[in-house]
């Protein structure tokens, strides 16, 4: 009976092997020094972005979040763009613009409406007066214009899917616009309610991905594989104490640490002057009982400890941002899977696209801006709320008996003496 010859291995293969292997190695190093570069250039573009002012801040978030937008609607309306349905893609433009105006739009107005009566910008509060009394009613027009809109433009055959996109576009606008929204204020608020939370985030994605790569074994979430039980742990605790460290570099600029209150003009050169919150300042705090009992056992007596309020509460950021921010990158990563997509586009260089660097940035941006007004914000009122609240509700009639009677007041209190108060009596 003959033998069957053994296959003899092809030398060829042999030596494509390690050529491949090779090609493979550098193909990871060339992507691993292009992401690297770009995150430089992004972290860089930030600070130098920071440093010029709150507003041009402002207008990188609304860039940002208009980018994102792009993306999120680009994956999802193919049959629109397939079966050429007419006026889909500037719906969706018109709710996010319709969006922005309404939200952002009002916060500036809160924050600039004091400047804007000054003598230098009459003319401005003059032409913008009727926006900005009427800014809500304005803003509902536009949003029923849009949905008149919508109903107009249904298509006969296309009633499941134009229904289901303006669904996709409202919760695209909740979830990117709302959120964003609640950022910008974090700037208003003061720059290291941006930068910390933003601060702790890449943090957090860092050391999740160093921790992983060392300890991980355990899978996390079956809708992103790669990350780790051991990555997803080891990170929160490396971000926990990068918090104190961040927070202690940035409470020591008054820059950062100081709420906008009609200077949106303000940069890092300018500077800015404000009495602090008291979390900047160091306070006294009395130990419980029982960690005043532990330090006597080692023959250490102490009662009470200072510092500043701000190490706790970044201790709070950095536990959402380590343990629920990374689900919006989860949430991120579903989305691509059921569209069927690697990434939302190819805007950055080694990293894809906008929203694979902000998926974890909205969540946490909301989270902050709800946490600083709850448990930190001391301002609920100031100049500019009760500004708003004059020109929006006030006629000019009761504006005049309004400053009749706070001239009165200033006179009774001993701030103006008899003779000024009679002059202004006699101005108005």
């Amino acid at each position: 009976m003959e033998k069957t010859p053994a296959k003899v291995p092809d030398s060829s293969s042999k030596k494509d092997t390690p050529n491949s292997v090779v090609n493979e190695k550098e193909k990871k190093k060339q992507a691993f020094l292009v992401r690297a570069f770009w995150t430089l250039v992004m972290i860089a573009g930030m600070f130098f972005i920071i440093g010029a002012g709150h507003i041009w801040t402002i207008l990188l978030v609304v860039l940002l979040q208009i980018l994102v937008f792009k993306e999120c609607i680009t994956i999802t309306t193919e049959k629109a763009r397939i079966e050429n349905l007419p006026f889909t893609a500037s719906l969706n433009w018109y709710f996010l613009i319709t969006s922005i105006y309404f939200l952002d739009g009002e916060s500036l107005i809160y924050h600039s409406i004091n400047k804007l009566q000054t003598e230098d910008y009459e003319r401005v509060f003059e032409f913008f007066k009727f926006f900005i009394v009427n800014h809500r009613f304005i803003s509902y027009c536009l949003y029923v214009l849009g949905f008149v809109f919508f109903v107009a433009s249904l298509t006969k055959g296309y009633y499941k899917f134009q229904f289901a996109q303006l669904c996709i576009t409202t919760m695209t606008l909740l979830l990117v616009v709302v959120q964003a929204h609640c950022i910008v204020n974090n700037i208003l608020n003061g720059l290291i309610w941006f930068l910390l939370p933003v601060g702790l985030v890449i943090v957090n994605d860092i050391f999740a991905y160093l921790c992983g790569i060392t300890f991980g074994r355990t899978q996390l979430i079956e809708i992103s594989p790669k990350k780790t039980v051991e990555g997803f742990v080891g990170a929160w605790i490396c971000t926990g104490a990068f918090s104190m460290i961040l927070s202690y570099v940035f409470s020591k600029y008054t820059y950062l640490i100081c709420p906008v209150e009609d200077n949106l003009s303000a940069n890092w050169f300018t500077g800015m002057t404000c009495d602090p919150n008291p979390i900047f300042i160091p306070q006294i705090f009395k130990l419980p009982e029982v960690l005043v009992d532990l330090a006597a056992r080692v023959d250490y007596q102490v009662d009470f400890v200072s510092f500043k309020p701000i190490y706790f509460h970044s201790m709070v950021l950095a536990t959402f941002a380590s343990l629920i921010a990374p689900f919006g990158g989860f949430f991120a990563s579903g989305l691509k899977r059921a569209f069927k997509v690697k990434d939302f586009g190819d805007t950055i260089p080694g990293h894809g696209g906008i929203t694979d660097r902000m998926d974890c940035q909205f969540l946490m941006g909301s989270f902050s801006y709800l946490y600083y007004e709850t448990f930190i914000s001391n301002n609920k009122v100031n100049i500019g709320t009760i500004l708003q609240s004059i020109v929006i509700n006030l006629s000019e009639d009761q504006i005049v008996i309004l400053v009749q009677s706070l001239h009165k007041y200033l006179y009774k209190i001993g701030v103006i003496n008899e003779d000024t108060y009679k002059q202004l009596v006699n101005l108005i």
